[in-house]
């Protein structure tokens, strides 16, 4: 066993928050360079100038793409040329307010048509992207509000009621409400707004006196007033708040450089296994644009590449996004095991025509393997895993999008990015060996906003970042997730992964879903404990599981107690959230 610092670069954390991307040298012997050979991967993406900005993409996607549809959504499409008008518009409309490059805009909204416009127009004008979750509570939007330190925030009107509820609104002057119908023309427009409103009666009454609507900021500025700025790579680009499933929400400070070259490594994988055939396409959009996962490959890839995203802004909504997947057969679709899972066993998923898919793209959280091997029996494909994090734009490692079969491994490190596998004390893990996954490339975060402490001990003394996940290196360079570090469970001395638990429960045939967390035992310290979601119609019995899990699991790390409950609690993209398994429980 080696220290992490005798295989690598003396990088310290204070050059890797530097000016540009760090791009590391990826030492011989590596056991994923050959995987990138006998896969046909690039080991590195072209190194743009030190003067790159999104805004070169932008303008260099509008110019190549002009009247091919850039987004759809409820059956209204938005061309790349429209969008370079729109987001002009947006940028000069924020520029006309007094706002400078480098404010921080706020986007609080689903998967319609008015989020690309202004996400771009907020980067376009050179300022800072500050994601929102719309499901927030008012406590958790003000907490993110305060953090960020926005000066305006665009909010779907569902939602404005939530805004108005936060009772000290920090820095923010300018409030943009938009509404679901504004750009699916005036007709279609009229009648959604009507049936969100009236019908199924899913706006609040809310009151914000000073506030205006989309329509007026997107009116009251021409895209001939947008003043470009000048930006390179190290300008910050995108405050994209961590999931908060391990404590309070932190907002990872992305640049310019971080999302080019992560779209660029991106690239490099798809053209692999797809050549030029990914261009026009259609990429299935269900998981929300303002997660980091959608937002860098149904949002700044599709839009690179120049594909179509079906932009959908209730994925909960099955039946209807069944039929949207019927109408535009989308050749890539890119979703989380709860949705993978959900869509198979939907009667009218097998209905579908699968013929024009090209890849399903697994990310958000691990796939098990029970859903990854019905979705491959239902489309002929199977699922390809790959793995990223808020503060890595987030794509980290990929499975080859040309592989056969599902791996259950989140696939190789993307190029130029070095991986390591620590031990608590510092030490790099041998292959084979468990230890926490850190990254160094250049898709890798300079920091947490006005966290420099949390920061610095997220990084180790040699520049890599510390993900909290727990994996395990093979000869071949291919990682598997193992857990995180924090929702590990300690029986009698000896490490129990959730997953693991989760995985070998789920096999039995009347388990829909299961969460798995510790809880204490006068005996062993911690027992585990499972709460299960059966399947519909199926009856299994608290002792039937218990038996069911002698036969799966070896004797510390199978479950002692069975709890069944209608659903677990999920964040917005799905992932299991153990912390509120363990709220239940009393213990957090």
């Amino acid at each position: 066993m080696t220290t992490a610092s005798n295989h690598t670069n003396q990088t310290s954390p204070s050059e890797l928050h530097g000016t540009f991307p760090t791009y590391p040298d990826i030492p011989s012997d590596r056991p994923w360079l050959e995987s990138y050979e006998r896969y046909g991967l690039a080991s590195s993406i072209e190194k743009p100038a030190d003067d790159t900005s999104l805004l070169e993409v932008f303008e260099r996607n509008f110019a190549r793409y002009g009247n091919r549809d850039a987004y759809i959504c409820m059956g209204s499409s938005l061309s790349y040329r429209d969008l370079d008008t729109r987001s002009r518009q947006i940028a000069a409309y924020l520029q006309s307010l007094g706002l400078k490059v480098g404010d921080k805009v706020a986007v609080m909204m689903p998967n319609v048509l008015q989020y690309p416009v202004v996400a771009l127009g907020v980067l376009r004008a050179g300022m800072i992207l500050v994601n929102v979750n719309p499901l927030y509570t008012s406590r958790e939007l003000e907490h993110q509000l305060h953090d960020s330190g926005a000066k305006a925030i665009f909010i779907i009107e569902n939602f404005a009621k939530t805004f108005e509820e936060v009772k000290d609104k920090g820095d923010v002057k300018h409030v943009v409400v938009c509404s679901m119908g504004d750009m699916l023309g005036m007709v279609k427009g009229l009648v959604i707004n009507t049936v969100v409103r009236h019908i199924k009666k899913m706006v609040p009454s809310y009151s914000l006196p000073n506030s205006i609507s989309f329509k007026k900021a997107l009116e009251s500025a021409s895209a001939h007033q947008y003043k470009r700025p000048e930006l390179d790579q190290s300008h910050v680009a995108l405050l994209q708040y961590t999931g908060g499933t391990t404590g309070v929400a932190k907002g990872a400070m992305l640049t310019h450089g971080n999302l080019v070259a992560n779209m660029l490594q991106i690239e490099a994988v798809m053209k692999a296994a797809f050549g030029e055939a990914t261009s026009g396409e259609v990429i299935l959009t269900a998981l929300p644009l303002y997660h980091v996962f959608s937002f860098m490959v149904c949002g700044m890839y599709s839009m690179y590449e120049g594909c179509t995203g079906l932009l959908i802004p209730n994925p909960r909504d099955l039946d209807g996004l069944i039929k949207e997947m019927g109408k535009y057969k989308p050749a890539y679709i890119p979703s989380v095991n709860t949705l993978f899972n959900g869509l198979v066993h939907h009667e009218k998923f097998k209905e579908l025509d699968f013929s024009n898919l090209k890849a399903s793209i697994g990310g958000g959280m691990s796939v098990l393997p029970s859903v990854a091997k019905a979705w491959h029996e239902a489309t002929g494909l199977p699922i390809v895993e790959g793995y990223g994090l808020s503060e890595t734009s987030p794509v980290v490692s990929f499975n080859p999008m040309n592989i056969s079969e599902f791996t259950a491994k989140i696939g190789v490190p993307a190029p130029d990015t070095d991986v390591i596998l620590i031990d608590d004390d510092g030490n790099e893990m041998p292959i084979g060996e468990r230890g926490e996954i850190c990254v160094k490339g250049p898709q890798v975060m300079v920091g947490y906003q006005n966290r420099p402490e949390a920061t610095k001990e997220s990084f180790t003394e040699n520049g890599y970042f510390k993900t909290g996940d727990i994996g395990i290196l093979d000869e071949k360079g291919f990682i598997k997730i193992v857990d995180r570090k924090k929702d590990m469970i300690l029986v009698s001395g000896f490490n129990v992964y959730p997953n693991e638990i989760e995985e070998a429960m789920t096999q039995h045939p009347a388990v829909l879903e299961v969460g798995a967390i510790g809880v204490s035992s006068d005996d062993r310290g911690e027992d585990p404990k499972i709460f299960v979601v059966k399947k519909k119609g199926a009856n299994v019995t608290e002792k039937e599981l218990l038996e069911f899990g002698k036969k799966q699991l070896t004797g510390y790390k199978r479950p002692r107690i069975v709890e069944f409950v209608d659903e677990l609690p999920k964040s917005n993209v799905g992932k299991v959230l153990r912390k509120e398994l363990r709220k239940m429980e009393g213990l957090e």
